[in-house]
Order: structure tokens, then sequence, then C-alpha cells
């Protein structure tokens, strides 16, 4: 890029740190605007607004007065409409803001999966209780009952029973903006979760990059506290999916961008589409996928915003064995110390802290809670699933219920002790 463009990004967290460094990196004019301005990527762009990323009348009166030359909702869904609705009014490049629509709630995206032929669960949207309780006396049990336009794993549990609905309603309320719950049938999955990311150059999926959800069922079933890749989801399912996938973007009339993308595939072999985020993903996703092949989604990200040509992104498959893991925590309390074994330090290529030693944590139930994350490489496949699948041998956190002063903690960030 030659001339300086002026680039909004919506949003200041630690995720998009990553993306605010490039555009800088690119040359561009970078401002960021959210209503927590002591969100930390703040300090890395050349200016800062205190406008919330999803008010969308107020971020488009900023953007016009900052006459800027393109949009980014960098890893996160809430901001995605915004992003949509505001370079679609101000003819910036964009994606269809009804399309983006579409995939941020859960609803609109299983009510588009139904009409158009695509696998999907038995699944409805309810803003009241009682309605909710008929529709689950109809379907199949268990269910999975979701906050309609949240992500990160928030809000979600399995049930089977009406008396658990109610609580689990409530809860999923609390992480919807919507004030929206969905209800659908649970799909039995062969293998893995998928999650990943992809990217979409002129109406087509040039690159994708999946890998496999592990957890923390003593935190929460639902909620990843990992992703490994490449995937051991077969050649051909990997191409099943991405056969829907794009036969999703063709029917959206989807131009370009980054996608964050979950499936699962049932015992049948089908392959059922969970998610399709308008964005980049989170967890350092971007990070860990340029490890891996040395695509930077995050550079062709900035590109789209601005109208420049993506045409030499090409599809490139890991080199490596690679993964993410989300430092969390099984109990609640204040944070005490953290020690990895010399066999995961090895492994760590990036580390990013969300908290400090002493601050508060709670228990994983999403990625709300998570304390910090941790880009691993490891020497071979077996490795890598020995590890992922390992990991309380290899990291140690512990959480007291009452906080004392610590050097780390004066130092500004935890530090890692060795496990012995």
């Amino acid at each position: 890029m030659t001339a300086q463009k002026r680039l909004l990004m919506l949003g200041g967290t630690y995720a998009q740190i990553p993306a605010i460094k490039c555009a800088k990196e690119l040359g561009n004019y970078v401002i960021t605007c959210d209503y927590l301005p002591k969100n930390p990527g703040h300090e890395f762009a050349d200016e800062y607004h205190n406008v919330s990323t999803t008010d969308m009348e107020a971020v488009l009166t900023l953007a016009k007065e900052l006459k800027i030359d393109g949009i980014i909702a960098y890893a996160s869904d809430p901001a995605a409409p915004t992003a949509a609705y505001v370079a679609d009014k101000m003819h910036l490049p964009t994606n269809p803001y009804k399309s983006v629509m579409i995939l941020c709630r859960k609803d609109k995206f299983r009510a588009f999966l139904t009409e158009n032929g695509f696998n999907v669960p038995d699944s409805c949207g309810f803003y009241d209780l009682d309605k909710a309780k008929e529709y689950f006396n109809q379907i199949k049990k268990p269910v999975m009952v979701k906050p309609a336009d949240s992500s990160g794993s928030k809000g979600v549990q399995k049930i089977s029973d009406i008396n658990e609905l109610e609580e689990a309603f409530t809860y999923a309320l609390q992480f919807s903006r919507e004030k929206l719950v969905i209800i659908e049938t649970y799909i039995q999955r062969e293998g893995p979760q998928i999650m990943g990311d992809g990217f979409v150059v002129d109406g087509e999926l040039v690159f994708t990059a999946f890998t496999d959800h592990y957890y923390d069922t003593a935190c929460d079933p639902f909620a990843p506290v990992g992703g490994s890749l490449p995937s051991h989801q077969s050649v051909e399912i990997r191409k099943k999916a991405e056969t829907d996938i794009q036969n999703v973007l063709t029917l959206l009339e989807w131009k370009s961008g980054a996608l964050n993308i979950e499936y699962i595939i049932d015992e049948n072999g089908d392959i059922y589409l969970l998610e399709i985020g308008p964005r980049n993903g989170g967890n350092f996703i971007p990070d860990l996928i340029k490890l891996a092949t040395d695509a930077d989604l995050i550079k062709y990200t900035i590109y789209a915003a601005l109208g420049l040509d993506c045409s030499s992104l090409k599809m490139k498959e890991p080199h490596g064995y690679y993964a993410y893991y989300v430092l969390h925590s099984a109990k609640a309390g204040v944070l005490k110390d953290i020690k990895l074994s010399e066999k995961i330090r090895k492994c760590i290529r990036f580390h990013q802290p969300y908290i400090d030693l002493d601050e508060e944590v709670s228990v994983f139930n999403g990625s709300h809670c998570s304390i910090g994350i941790l880009l691993l490489e490891f020497a071979s496949k077996e490795e890598m699933n020995e590890k992922m699948n390992n990991m309380e041998k290899y990291i140690s956190i512990t959480v007291n219920n009452k906080a004392s002063p610590s050097a780390c903690d004066q130092a500004g960030g935890y530090c890692f002790e060795v496990m012995r």
C-alpha cells in the first residue's frame, strides 16, 4: 500500500491488538472505538473514541466525521453488524448487511439453513419462557439452550428435563443482547467439534484452516479450552464441509473477508454447520494459522476492508502441529500462580495474559472467563495429541479465596513458575 488510509477498528481488546498493529505496519492511520477506554488495544492506535461498537448510528456518525476508508469488526461478533451497516451507508467495501445479520443471529441462521435444505437441528428462538416450555415438550431430547446472539460458547447448556429449562433459559438470557434464547435438538457428533477460519475472495472460499476442539469437563463440556491443527477429520469430510460453506456464501451473496466457522459431523457422516461468524476467530486463531501455514489472514482482512486486491491469498496446509490453549480455572477465586512444566514450556510460541496475579477469576464456562492464551507448536502429531488431551499434567493453576500482594502483580503481569 502506498497512500495512507483511515481505518476504523471496532474494539481494542487483547485479541484485537494483532489487527491494530498489522494495520499500522501496513501504513494506515488506525482509529479504535468502544466504550472501554482502558482496553489495551487503544494504546497501539493513532486515535481512540469512546463510542460503543454496537451503537450503529453513533459509529456511523463518528465514521462520517472521521472520513474513514474502511471499517473492521475484528474477532467480534457483536460489532460485525455495525461494521456492515456503516460500510453500507458510506459505500465502503463490505458484505450485504442482511447477510451479516443472518450469520450473527442463531435463529436467523438456523431458519436460513432450513429454508435452503442444509442439515440443521430442530430449532426455535424464544423471548418468553412459557412458549419455550411448549416447544421443549414437542421436540426430541436432549436439547441445547443457547443465547441467540452470543459467541465464545457463553450461556450454553444441554438439558433433558423440563425442570432444568427455566434455569438454562435464564442463564442464556444473560448473554443475549436481543434477550432471545434458542432451543434446538442435540446432535450426537462423531469425533471432535471442528472450528477454524476461512477467507473469501470475490465470492469464493479460497482458504480454510480447521482445528479440533478440546474441552475441560470439570469446568464446562461446551466451552472449548483449546484447538489443534491440522484437524483429524478426513479430507473427504473437510471437502464436504467446504462445499456446504461455499453454498451458504453463494446464497448470501458474500463478497470477501474472513469467516469463523464451526461445524460437527454426526454419526452418519453428515455435516451440521453450527456457526459461520462474519469475522476472524478469537483466541488468536489468525495468529495460530499464520504460525502453522504462513498465511496472513490478518493482513488480508485489512486489505478486504479497504477494497484492496486479495487474490494473492492461496490455500496452504499446516507445515507442522500447532494448537491454542486457553489458560483457565475450574475454581472461582483469586489467581495465585501458574506453573508450567518444562515439557510444555518448550512448546510455547506465543503467550497473551488477560489478567494479573491477585485478580479474581471465574470458573471457566466461556471465552469471557479466560486467564490467558498460549499458542503452541509440537514436534509430532503424537506429542500434540498427548499434551492437548492431558494438559493437567503440564499446567497447574492455583486459585485461592483471599488475595495477597505478589511481586509478579506489582510488575504488571503474572509469572510462569516451573512445575517439578
